[in-house]
Formats: C-alpha cells, structure tokens, sequence
C-alpha cells in the first residue's frame, strides 16, 4: 500500500475564511436546510449583473477569434483603456507600460508579495485586512503585521500603530480603500500621512482600491494621486464595479515618477510571463467596459446604498451588536458582545449557521487581534432577504 503523500507547510497553513465557511454551509445545504449567503462579495449572486454591452463584447470577442494567447502585461488597447479610465475617475496620468493585467487582484497580490517578500520579511496590513494578503505573505515565508485601525473613528489607520510597528524587515506597507472587510473610506489626511511613514522608511506603498467607485457620502481618494513623488503600486480591477468577477480580471499600475519601482516591474513582468496571459476574450471585452456607458455604476451605488442603510439601521438595534457606517465597498464589519455565549467569532458564527441558516465570516478570518470578536456581513442582497437574515440573526443573539 501507498503512504499517504505529505504537504509542503506552506500549502497545509493556507486559510482563507471567507469560503472555508461555505464548506460548513454545504454540508447543512445538503440535508434540506435554507441557506442565506452574506459571506462573499459577489454581486451577480444576487441581483446585480454584467451590464448587457459589456456581456455583447466578450461573446462576439469569442466569435471574432479572440481566442489566442494575449500578451503577458496584458492587451495593449486595454492597458491605453485602463490609463484613460484612471486619468478619467482619478485625474492621475498613467503611461500604459506600467499596467499589468492580472486575473483578479488576487495574482496582482500574490505576484507583488513573490517579487519583494523573503523569508523573516514583514508586510504592513490593515488590522482586519483582506485575507489574501496575509496568507500570501505566510506562504512566501514572511510576517503579516497587522497596523491597528480605529473602529470607533470609523475604522480608520492608527498613524501611530503604523509608525510603532515599522522594523529592519518590513518590506511593504498596504492601503486597502475602500476597505474589505470594514467598508471604510480612507481621508485624504490619513493617506498622506501614511505614505510620508513609507517613504521616510523607503518601503513599498501597495493600495488596493478595487471599490473606488462604489462610495456613498464621501469621494475616494486615490493614493497615487497624492503621493507626489513617492512610488505606489495601485491595484484595481473588474469584479465589482463593472459587475463581473467571475472573469477573472484585474490590473495594477506602478505610479514611479523617479523610477524606483523599475526592479519590481521588471520582475512581476517576468512572473506574468511565466503564466502566459490573462483570459484574452475578457480582455477585449474589459476595453468596451472602460470605453463604454457608465449608467450602471450609479445605479449600481444607489441600489447599494439603500441596503447599506438598512443594514447598518438594522445591526444597531440587535441588542449586543454594534456596527460602524460603512462608506464605501458592499460589507459591515459588526462588533458581537459574545459574553458568556460564545467563546469566540468563530463559534458564533458556525452556531447563527447551524441554527438560523445564515452564513457571515468570523472576523478572526480578517485578524485574529482587530477581527477578533466581529463578524463580516455583505449588503448585497434586495432588502426582503436581508430582513430575512436579520430577524433571524437577531432572534440567534436574543434567545
């Protein structure tokens, strides 16, 4: 008989909260139960969908032959596209040969962190942060370090935290904004403030700003466009505002006035090129995304915002809940009073499952330290569902 074939550590230690609770859910699925799914960002779960032009362009992209390797840095139509789009919504210049199409934002993370993460390296990350970029970071053998930010002040970045928790090893200092998992909306003060820490430090500033356009009150900032001269990496993407994450589809741009970031360009090239290319058919069809009508966005947030009121309203008033307003993204990042109930995030949200049918990410998921004792919920879903999960959540945390 064959020996079980072991692991590499680094693969056995991958987590990543937000679908490994769905395995749960699966298995309560099967024998009958209704499951209502507020774990995972994706807004053609529910009632959101690709805008019909952009879903022409990709199927007459199959039918016109599009379906050849596309270049490893990405299409170069798209890559102009992508510079209009920035100088556009972001009133920031950007020479196309320094985009990168990626399939997702989640190569463009795991890409940066394998070019400029060694073993012992640290990485500077949102405390809650997304969860890839701390299993990224353990997989290429370095330290994700949470920086604290304030729930009280709407989540925003602890400067000091920041400053504190700056070593020899600390390679990258990351901006998420909007921010996954809290729906924080960076200030433009705070953003400045960080990059003049990563800067005085020469570290690398990565800013993640897929749900720049998915804002209520406030407009983002873009980092980039404030930075001056100090070099930032910006990641962006298809997923969200343009409604189609199962393409795939994603990008990032090295803002560089003083050719500081050249090495790590050069680099993520030569990683792009060994995976061959992005989906081409999708390419094509991202440029009549960029080029095209942008009705759907506005329409997108004002659909959004509706439910980000209600669930906010409606997480409030569930006695041993508190939640802080989220003002960008689709998520809430609730504080739970566990008391005596739960030993912790995680058991709470497995036992709202088992018993209510509800599925949330345990904040832990986000940061055992600034996630711990949260949760994550997405406001995505019409308003009749959320009432649904709410009443039963509710009735979970009061009996």
């Amino acid at each position: 008989m064959c020996a079980v074939i072991d692991l590499t550590n680094r693969v056995k230690s991958i987590e990543y909260a937000i679908r490994d609770v769905v395995v749960y859910a699966k298995k309560l699925e099967k024998t009958g139960k209704k499951i209502l799914y507020l774990n995972i960002g994706d807004p053609c779960k529910y009632d959101f969908d690709t805008p019909q032009h952009i879903k022409e362009a990709y199927c007459e992209a199959i039918k016109k032959g599009y379906n050849w390797y596309s270049d490893s840095k990405g299409l170069p139509e798209l890559r102009e596209a992508i510079a209009e789009k920035e100088k556009r919504v972001n009133n920031i210049d950007i020479d196309p040969e320094n985009v990168i199409v990626t399939s997702g934002i989640s190569e463009a993370i795991k890409m940066v962190i394998a070019a400029l993460i060694d073993n012992g390296d640290e990485i500077l990350v949102p405390g809650p942060t997304y969860p890839p970029y701390i299993a990224y970071t353990k997989f290429f053998g370095g330290k994700p370090v949470a920086y604290r930010c304030i729930e009280e002040e709407g989540w925003q970045p602890d400067i000091e935290d920041i400053r504190n928790k700056i070593s020899e090893k600390t390679k990258i200092l990351v901006i998420i904004n909007p921010n996954n998992p809290t729906g924080a909306l960076y200030n433009e003060k705070t953003i400045k403030e960080i990059l003049n820490i990563a800067a005085e430090h020469e570290l690398v500033v990565v800013s993640d700003e897929i749900y720049d356009q998915i804002v209520y009150e406030k407009r983002h900032t873009n980092t980039a466009k404030i930075a001056n001269e100090i070099p930032v990496v910006v990641f962006n993407g298809f997923s969200k505002v343009y409604l189609a994450p199962g393409w795939r589809l994603g990008y990032m741009y090295f803002y560089d006035p003083e050719g500081k970031l050249e090495n790590l360009r050069e680099g993520i090239e030569k990683e792009a090129r060994i995976r061959l290319s992005v989906n081409t058919p999708a390419q094509v069809a991202a440029i009549t995304a960029l080029r095209g009508p942008q009705d759907h966005i506005k329409e997108m947030v004002e659909k959004l915002r509706k439910r980000r009121d209600y669930t906010w309203k409606r997480l409030n008033e569930i006695d041993g809940i508190t939640c802080a307003k989220p003002e960008g993204a689709f998520y809430a990042f609730p504080k739970i009073n566990l008391g005596n109930k739960w030993k912790n995030d995680k058991e709470f949200v497995l036992g709202l499952l088992e018993n209510t049918g509800v599925l949330v990410v345990f904040g832990s998921g986000f940061d055992p330290t600034y996630g711990k004792n949260h949760f994550r919920t997405v406001f995505l879903p019409p308003l009749e569902t959320l009432e649904e999960a709410f009443d039963k959540l509710e009735k979970y945390v009061t009996s």
